[in-house]
């Protein structure tokens, strides 16, 4: 382990880190003023060697370690994270950014989503039952085994939740887990990490490497069992092809260009701050944030005229003030992506409702929450995903067209309606992994015990529900045969075999 200089009061994390040898150091800054947040060693893929040697050697005694007792584990884990609430939120801004009220909201998903996994795993992980070749004769038992060593790449937009809400179930299966968090974001991670080993997780179950995706990400793949991957489809794609090669299962959260539906018999105020929060959340830098809004006639005046005057009344800022609503884009890489793309939209004849500029006064890496109309369909803006805080609206012209724009792109993370009546009927339409009615995102997103994923080019697999633990199994029958032989051979060799299968054959394909 290597312990680097960095500011005092997240001086202790980074020796969390694992490390093969002394390692150079990466500086971790502030997105709001520059200012050093800490130091992480820069990585090599020796290091991912040791990590995820280290895990693979401790996964045993883990998985045999009676569930009850990784339980009791998570289930400290999260009363820790709330006792810890205050640092975590301010290792989060610190790093990220992002509001304080994004911060919080962060980190009671990691809270909750423990507690669901604690709560379900030994109802999901359970043996069941399943139907034997021959009734009484066959007893067949479906089981759960463990993949063995996980490997988790988190993205730097949810520094605290999507790095150990992934790892909370593959450690409950019996697996052992090596994460990367991103270059921009792992102080958040590892504070976590702290707890989870002051929780009782021994250290190398979960281990932590840190550096640059593009040699640690290939040097995971290349060792680990499987991978949880949430990050950009284009990176998605490779990472898919890497798995592939080594016949290794992954588990991809990638890109979205969700779309929300506003029919004419919405509720007009609720719609209106529901939208202004499911755009301009965590400053519009979340995969299931919504990017287009199509409008249908009876309300798309009104609807228009007062999402931007909200949208225009949004606070932005820095600092811990839990009033402040949106906060620094990451990084300049996302400063230029959210210019270019309004910068794009208006010069081929998009019109700015609100915001459309950079706040310069506020930080270097401030965006004003910008809503556009008229956007042409060949801006970059129409069909590539911003990921920052930017919304276009259409007007459409009823619940048909809109579905069918909503539906024309090749992402399918999320999708919203709108509508007192009709909210249901039109979201069975969407091709998307989740929709809200009367919801932008948060409902499905924090419905733990529901499969959350991408159609599309949006991801691959599931995260929460069942499917959320049991990805990180292998499933295994274990058929135990009594009396009669199933196969051909013994006292039932040769002809007597269909002549005994044939009426065994009408009998069984009547069985429920």
């Amino acid at each position: 382990m290597t312990t680097v200089d960095a500011p005092a009061r997240w001086a202790h994390l980074p020796a969390l880190v694992t490390t093969a040898a002394e390692r150079a150091t990466a500086d971790v800054r502030s997105p709001t003023d520059g200012s050093l947040v800490g130091r992480v060693p820069l990585g090599t893929p020796d290091d991912v060697d040791l990590a995820v040697a280290r895990a693979r050697a401790a996964q045993p005694a883990w998985a045999a370690l009676p569930l009850g007792r990784r339980i009791a584990v998570v289930r400290r884990f999260a009363d820790l994270v709330l006792a810890h609430e205050a640092e975590l939120l301010d290792v989060c801004q610190a790093e990220s950014g992002k509001s304080r009220v994004s911060a919080f909201a962060e980190l009671s998903d990691v809270v909750l989503t423990a507690a669901y996994y604690a709560r379900t795993a030994a109802s999901h992980l359970r043996p069941r039952r399943r139907r034997g070749a021959v009734p009484v004769l066959t007893r067949t038992v479906e089981h759960h085994r463990p993949k063995g060593v996980v490997g988790i790449i988190a993205p730097w937009n949810y520094p605290l939740t999507l790095a150990v809400s992934d790892a909370v179930p593959a450690l409950l299966a019996g697996n052992t887990v090596v994460l990367k968090p991103d270059s921009a974001t792992p102080l958040s991670a590892l504070a976590l990490v702290r707890l989870f080993r002051e929780a009782g997780l021994p250290d190398d179950v979960l281990g932590v490497v840190t550096g640059p995706g593009r040699e640690l990400g290939p040097a995971m793949i290349d060792r680990v069992d499987y991978l949880m991957f949430t990050g950009s489809t284009a990176t998605g794609r490779t990472v898919a092809r890497q798995c592939a090669e080594r016949l290794i299962g992954c588990s991809a959260e990638l890109g979205g260009k969700n779309p929300a539906i506003v029919l004419d018999d919405a509720d007009l105020e609720r719609t209106v701050e529901g939208l202004a929060e499911a755009c301009f959340a965590n400053t519009g830098q979340l995969c299931v944030s919504i990017e287009r809004i199509y409008v249908t006639p009876g309300i798309a005046d009104a609807f228009v005229a007062a999402f931007a005057e909200r949208v225009a009344a949004l606070r932005v800022g820095p600092g811990p003030d839990w009033d402040v609503e949106v906060g620094s884009l990451v990084s300049e890489a996302q400063l230029a992506t959210v210019t270019a793309h309004v910068d794009d939209a208006v010069a081929k004849g998009a019109r700015v409702l609100a915001g459309g500029r950079p706040l310069p006064e506020l930080g270097e890496l401030f965006y004003a929450p910008t809503v556009l109309t008229d956007v042409p369909d060949d801006a970059v803006l129409a069909r590539t995903e911003t990921f920052g805080p930017v919304v276009a609206i259409y007007r459409v012209a009823d619940a048909d067209e809109a579905v069918a724009r909503a539906n024309d792109t090749e992402y399918g993370l999320n999708a919203s309606v709108w509508s007192r009546r009709r909210g249901g009927e039109v979201a069975a339409r969407l091709r998307a992994g989740t929709v809200n009615v009367n919801e932008g995102y948060a409902a499905a997103w924090a419905s733990h015990d529901a499969p959350m994923g991408g159609m599309g080019i949006s991801g691959l697999g599931r995260r929460h529900g069942r499917e959320g633990i049991t990805k990180y199994t292998e499933a295994q029958t274990i058929a135990e045969q009594r009396g009669m032989q199933v196969a051909a051979s013994g006292p039932f060799a040769g002809a007597r075999y269909p002549q005994l299968m044939r009426p065994a054959v009408r009998v069984l394909r009547r069985l429920p």
